[in-house]
């Protein structure tokens, strides 16, 4: 049982060699995420004049969201695992394929990865502001954690079952391409609805920078409890418990 494979880690992790220089490609990777992705939401308001969002936005927002995943998952895959979200690396912790400490570590690393690419892309855009996550009308705070959390949980479930599965063989390959166009095809779901984050590092960066913090919470509460969800299903309905050791960095 996964829960029983859970593990808080030693205080040794948090300075080791391995599990800083990890934590280091988690800050890039996610700045890289995080600078092409909401860099595409600005510069389509800079273009459109700050109009309302148009079917056609959506695209070039799923389209730029899911490209910038699939190079930000590659590039971190052989250090870190490229988790690039804090609701990825808390489904692996709940599966038991990562530390708490180490995971501590990405999350530290990610939240930073996101607030210095909105800062920049703050100043490179002669202070056009970030924007922020919100819910659409008429749709509440539970519908959105629930909107959150279902499409959370195929994000994660997707990393479980191309990069996490020791069964998966060549199909780990593809992890990057798979991984990217969940998190494309969301957008293109729950972008009308509450922005369709599915991290809460996408939308903490630009809440901090933009000091806008309405509704935050959602988008912390619904992409962990998916990422959890995901986890705990995938390792018990799906990866025996006589499998092959996992390492504590979830290896692409």
């Amino acid at each position: 049982m996964p829960i029983s494979r859970i593990a808080i880690g030693t205080a040794d992790e948090l300075t080791h060699p391995g599990a800083l220089k990890a934590a280091l490609a988690e800050f890039f990777c996610t700045f890289i995420f995080v600078f092409a992705g909401q860099g595409s939401g600005m510069a389509y308001s800079k273009m459109t004049s700050g109009g309302p969002a148009t079917p056609a936005g959506l695209i070039a927002a799923a389209l730029a969201h899911a490209f910038a995943l699939f190079v930000a998952v590659s590039v971190g895959a052989n250090i870190s695992g490229g988790h690039v979200n804090p609701a990825v690396t808390f489904g692996a912790f709940v599966g038991g394929n990562i530390t708490l400490l180490r995971g501590v570590l990405y999350w530290i690393a990610q939240l930073l990865g996101s607030t210095v690419a909105c800062v920049l892309l703050r100043f490179s855009t002669g202070g056009l502001e970030t924007g922020t996550f919100g819910l659409s009308a008429g749709v509440g705070v539970l519908e959105a954690v629930v909107m959150e959390m279902v499409m959370t949980f195929g994000l994660v479930y997707t990393v479980y079952a191309t990069a996490v599965d020791p069964k998966r063989g060549s199909l780990g390959t593809i992890a990057p391409i798979a991984i990217g166009s969940i998190v494309g095809a969301n957008i293109l779901v729950g972008g009308a609805f509450d922005g369709a984050s599915m991290n809460p590092a996408v939308s903490f960066g630009p809440a901090l920078v933009s000091w806008s913090w309405r509704h935050q919470w959602v988008y912390w509460l619904g992409p962990l409890s998916g990422g959890a969800v995901a986890g705990l299903v995938y390792e018990i309905f799906f990866i025996s418990n006589t499998h092959e050791p996992l390492s504590a960095v979830v290896d692409y």
